[in-house]
């Protein structure tokens, strides 16, 4: 389940991608699959280990084209183990509701995306989440949990003060809204309340055999009730100099 819109976000076969805070690492997955030269960051070792085994899965399977590459680390958001400039794009999709220092992440990014590059940053919606917040207080006081809950315009002002150009949005996973608010509403560690039961066999039978109806449903009510916000941003090349070539002749 994908919540970058590749469509709007293209990769090129070779592009050195950073997934920043990988989770599972299914956009990872995605970008290897699309022929990127792929690093996926995470500080939980546990993750990233399974993360890598699908790593080696998928090139024993032949999944991704010759040329791929896919490397699983762990690592720090806020001290980032690599040169600037070192990635062609970014991709960072629920994480920075988890930290901080979210200027600080934003700032490391930025430094190791090159001129031109292109970054990819999804949260959860304002409004959706909201809900959840009001809902539980589970669902969010817990160790590693949310700390904070982005409105649109926050967002973009954020990746713009950071030096991005933001050049997209949109909504997604509409359908997850509701299950989300059922958990909350029942217990966030309540699996066996039957409408959570009976939401959460029709979100596995839609990402599964992805019917029409469903996709067409998700879609309209994306911008409703979607789930994540997901924002497009690319780096600016900086501008040359006016004179500089003059005083370098004098």
């Amino acid at each position: 389940m994908l919540t970058v819109d590749f469509s709007r976000f293209p990769l090129a076969p070779g592009d050195r991608v950073l997934d920043l805070g990988c989770g599972a690492g299914r956009h990872a997955f995605e970008c290897y699959r699309r022929g990127a030269q792929v690093v996926a960051v995470d500080r939980n070792g546990e993750e990233i280990r399974e993360v890598a085994k699908w790593f080696a899965a998928m090139k024993e399977a032949g999944e991704a084209p010759e040329g791929a590459t896919a490397t699983a680390m762990e690592g720090d958001a806020l001290e980032l183990p690599f040169p600037d400039e070192s990635f062609d794009v970014v991709i960072i999709s629920e994480v920075m509701e988890h930290i901080p220092d979210d200027k600080g992440v934003l700032a490391e990014m930025v430094r190791v995306l090159k001129p031109g590059g292109r970054i990819a940053i999804t949260v959860p919606r304002y409004g959706p989440e909201k809900v959840c917040w009001t809902l539980s207080d589970a669902y969010h006081e817990v160790e590693g949990g949310h700390i904070r809950i982005y409105r649109a315009d926050e967002l973009l002002a954020k990746i713009r003060q950071a030096g991005l150009k933001p050049y997209g949005t949109h909504h997604a996973h509409a359908l997850h809204s509701p299950y989300w608010w059922l958990k909350c509403a029942f217990g966030v560690d309540n699996d066996k309340a039957l409408p959570v039961r009976a939401y959460h066999k029709l979100l596995v039978w839609d990402i599964m055999k992805k019917p029409v109806a469903t996709r067409v449903a998700e879609q309209a009510l994306n911008p409703l009730i979607g789930k994540s916000f997901v924002a497009y941003a690319t780096k600016p090349h900086l501008p040359r100099l006016s004179g500089t070539s003059e005083a370098a002749g004098q």
